[in-house]
């Protein structure tokens, strides 16, 4: 457990108690239409922060086997390196421009180039689809993008809860699929799901804070995996945790003890690191599911963390 001063901690517990009494007055995401909640957070309605779409970012249209894929581009004066990004939202929410301010605070950190893919969302296309459009915007960045881009060929990936899952399942792609193996040089995986079947956390969670209650995780599972039984769950490219994890890269795995996906981040780091891999694990207290998009010192912390991982594997 990382510690903190009982300032920030104080600070993360009020914060906590607000948000679920904000989120007590809301309906829970499984009860309303997938587009109200994606307009909702796009237009600053949700218990999110309000978007801020920054002038700097720019959009490029990829080709790749299953057609055209947005990526959102956010670049320094000069790359050290690349950030291949995936957002999160359970696979149903999210887009890849809805993150431009986070991001830049990365590029600034870092001078590496942010890259984030607009994969398609359940449950509108379920799985593969998102998993796909993920490998195919790796692949093209391997192939074509860096030089498009003219940035080096120093990489990482990385990605925030259903990112995370998805970052991991592109990593095992590239490697299995493609031969690809040591092209990346890192992994930044937030708060990631990595067994779709439950892990303990998950599964003896008590919904003690709303961030995330147990009808929502069941909501976003089914809408991205459809009705699958507890052993085609654990299909590797669905829940990574049963896969074979050899060469894979250095890895941070960021997570809040008040999370019910904790035991996926110490569960996937402990095999990630069995598997002959390097890996840490940082669990921040007080912290709730999504905890680094507030602005919270926690967060802070927690954000600036990643950023000297990733300026360690890749900048540097």
């Amino acid at each position: 457990m990382t510690v903190l001063d009982e300032a920030t901690l104080a600070e993360a517990r009020a914060f906590n108690e607000a948000l679920a009494g904000v989120l007590a007055e809301e309906p829970q995401v499984h009860t309303v239409p997938p587009e109200r909640s994606r307009r909702a957070r796009r237009e600053g309605r949700s218990i999110w922060p309000e978007p801020v779409f920054l002038p700097q970012a720019s959009d490029l249209s990829v080709r790749t086997r299953s057609g055209e894929i947005r990526v959102r581009v956010l670049a320094p004066e000069k790359a050290t390196g690349v950030y291949l990004h995936i957002h999160g939202g359970g696979w149903v929410l999210g887009c890849c421009d809805e993150q431009d301010d986070r991001l830049w605070s990365l590029v600034e950190a870092t001078d590496m180039c942010a890259i984030s893919v607009d994969y398609r969302l359940a449950p509108e296309h379920p799985y593969p689809a998102g998993p796909d459009d993920c490998e195919d915007a790796a692949l093209w960045l391997l192939d074509r993008g860096l030089t498009e881009l003219d940035v080096p060929d120093r990489i990482a990936i990385g990605g925030e809860s259903a990112g995370a899952h998805l970052a991991v399942t592109t990593l095992l792609r590239l490697r299995d699929r493609h031969g690809v193996s040591g092209a990346f040089r890192a992994a930044n995986l937030v708060y990631g799901v990595y067994d779709l079947s439950g892990t303990p956390s998950r599964l003896n969670w008590d919904d003690r804070h709303p961030m995330l209650s147990t009808p929502d995780m069941h909501w976003f599972g089914r809408s991205f995996t459809g009705d699958r039984n507890l052993e085609e769950l654990r299909d590797p490219d669905l829940s990574p945790l049963y896969a074979d994890l050899h060469d894979l890269p250095p890895s941070l795995f960021t997570v809040g003890d008040l999370d019910p996906l904790l035991d996926d981040s110490r569960f996937m780091a402990a095999r990630w690191q069995g598997a002959g891999n390097d890996a840490e694990l940082r669990v921040w207290p007080e912290s709730v599911h999504g905890f680094t998009a507030f602005p919270l010192a926690v967060a802070r912390a927690a954000n600036e963390a990643q950023y000297e991982f990733l300026r360690a594997t890749v900048s540097d």
